[in-house]
């Protein structure tokens, strides 16, 4: 009787063990990852020049925006 009790007790914390860590990995796996964001600047008449700081144009000298993510 007292192995039963012991094999049933003993299969109840190696079975809450294994979904406790089938739960954490499964949060893990679903926590959005970080983007390391980085801002781009762009002339609002010259969409080609592309920069990863704010200043002037090179062509036209107009102040470069940020551009949005779409």
């Amino acid at each position: 009787m007292r192995k039963t009790i012991f094999a049933a007790s003993l299969s109840c914390f190696l079975l809450l063990g294994y979904m406790d860590a089938t739960a954490q990995s499964q949060a893990d796996s679903t926590k959005p990852k970080k983007e390391h964001k980085v801002k781009q600047y762009t002339c609002p008449m010259h969409p080609e020049v592309v920069t990863d700081k704010p200043g002037k144009c090179p062509k036209c000298h107009m102040t470069l925006v940020e551009k949005k993510k779409k």
